[in-house]
């Protein structure tokens, strides 16, 4: 019989066993919250979780803020044995609620600013055998026609739970929803080992993570990279992190930088290049030992813009959801600009041509397969996906990439059309499917397009309707009443025609060279 193993323990009581218990693990909005505290509240939300009916190995749904009741949200969930399923609340209701549906979860928890959302995914769930509550962290219950309303308060049971569920390694922990390399969303499940992999691998041999360190990342919780950056990580050796609600912008992190002393600090290139621009004094980042990107390729500029101006290396990499983080990673003091660094240790990675055989020489392109403890046991109820990207023990990424000769590793793109934008996948079809859906437009086509620093952006091509125009801002306006804002075209182009095959297939990349220059 496997030992048993939980990952929230890991996290939280085996911190205070070794003396860890005064220590902070959490700045956020409200103060500070110790680990003695932290395992206090995960015990006692653990047991409210129980109390409302949460089983072992059941979902809950969390659309929640980046802030103390989310972190403990997670944490009691995994205790309990349940399932956690951290969801991006940049997500509209409808979009939230097909989450909701697929992963039948038990319960839905959300933060009050994202009170619609939660509440019109729990409605439109509400009909379905699963959904028995949805909860609010706010002071007030949400109603919800044939569901249990609660307060997040109310999840705080009296007595804690005298003991975390008896789970193992290879029992379910966390779900994350990507769209992924097949564009619809997906919930990749991920074990309870897969968390203490990724801390004793990228965490502890790449950032040499130690207790003294304090943790500060713009990707929020519900991105794989982020629950790394700001639960996973700084839990695992008793350090603490910076937990912060608002959207990431340069003046508010570069506070926090300062207020906290924040030594690991993550983020995107997204974030790096806004804050490049933003000119804050050089002194702002003098206690970061590195920076940390993924999600994109970061450009050399920014790497070279932010060590001359703000005096700290950028260690950039590439994860994924499926993987929980990075896998190829740069190293303090061994940046190779414009690569994705080096294999992580404890991780394989290779090359792959079309017709399967492996590239091991250096400068040729191929596909990109990664092999490693942490990679997901599969997407949940897609078994023809799970076939195409699982194979074996190596996992197709969808990244086109290049060995160089100093054996870094270096991005040239996708090798599908699915777009990546700001670090999160995006799906053309889902964005076409609400241009088509405009009265004007008889026909779309969405495609990514790089900006002046190579990051994808969406831009709509559109036929109008016989006699009818197009607006630009119409489209975008209309676009992002049902679409999360990250999804919405940067540019809608109209169009005669869209240049198709002769079997009708649109042929993208003749797009995609009509559009340069247009973001």
């Amino acid at each position: 019989m496997t030992e048993p193993f939980n990952a929230a323990v890991y996290l939280t009581e085996r911190r205070v066993a070794a003396g860890d218990g005064d220590r902070i693990a959490f700045h956020h909005p409200s103060g500070a919250t110790t680990y003695a505290e932290l395992t206090d509240q995960v015990r006692r939300v653990a047991a409210g979780l129980a109390e409302h009916g949460v089983r072992p190995e059941e979902r809950v749904v969390l659309a929640m803020a980046d802030d103390i009741d989310l972190a403990v949200a997670i944490l009691a969930t995994m205790y309990l044995g349940a399932v956690a399923v951290p969801c991006s609340t940049m997500l509209t209701g409808g979009e939230l609620a097909k989450l909701v549906t697929d992963s039948r979860a038990r319960m839905v928890i959300g933060s009050p600013q994202f009170a619609p959302a939660v509440t019109a995914a729990a409605a439109a769930a509400a009909e379905g055998p699963d959904l028995g509550h949805v909860v609010l962290s706010g002071p007030e219950a949400p109603q919800v026609p044939g569901l249990v309303g609660l307060r997040f308060a109310d999840l705080v049971a009296d007595e804690p739970l005298p003991a975390a569920y008896p789970s193992w390694d290879e029992s379910p922990a966390l779900w994350l929803y990507t769209s992924g390399t097949t564009g619809t969303p997906k919930g990749a499940m991920h074990r309870h080992a897969d968390i203490r992999y990724v801390a004793e691998t990228y965490a502890a041999q790449v950032l040499g993570i130690e207790p003294d360190d304090v943790c500060l990342s713009a990707a929020k919780l519900f991105f794989a990279y982020g629950i790394g950056n700001s639960l996973f990580f700084p839990l695992s050796v008793g350090a603490s992190a910076v937990l912060e609600p608002s959207r990431p912008s340069p003046q508010l992190y570069g506070d926090l930088v300062r207020r906290h002393g924040v030594t690991l600090f993550f983020a995107g290139p997204s974030f790096w290049g806004p804050l490049l621009a933003a000119q804050l004094p050089a002194d702002t980042f003098a206690t970061v030992r590195n920076g940390i990107s993924a999600g994109e390729a970061l450009p050399p500029r920014m790497y070279h813009g932010v060590r001359e101006q703000y005096g700290f290396e950028i260690l950039d990499g590439i994860g994924s959801t499926e993987a929980l983080h990075i896998f190829i990673s740069n190293v303090p003091g061994k940046v190779v600009p414009g690569s994705s660094g080096f294999p992580v240790p404890g991780y394989r990675v290779e090359l792959r041509r079309a017709d399967g055989s492996v590239i091991d020489v250096p400068d040729e392109p191929g596909m990109l397969y990664v092999a490693g403890e942490s990679l997901c046991t599969g997407y949940w109820c897609r078994t023809e996906v799970n076939r195409a990207v699982f194979q074996g023990e190596w996992m197709r990424t969808g990244d086109t990439y290049v060995r160089n000769a100093d054996g870094s590793w270096t991005c040239l793109g996708r090798a599908d059309d699915v777009l990546k934008v700001g670090g999160i996948w995006v799906s053309p079809t889902e964005v076409e499917t609400r241009v088509l859906a405009h009265p004007a437009v008889a026909e779309a086509a969405v495609v990514g397009v790089p900006d002046a620093d190579g990051l994808d952006k969406p831009v709509a091509f559109v036929v109008p309707m016989p006699g009818r125009s197009v607006d630009e801002d119409e489209i975008v306006a209309f676009c992002k009443q049902e679409l999360a804002s990250f999804k919405r075209p940067r540019r809608v182009v109209q169009v005669d025609e869209l240049p198709k095959t002769a079997t009708g297939k649109v042929q993208r990349y003749r797009l995609r060279e009509a559009a340069r220059g247009l973001v």
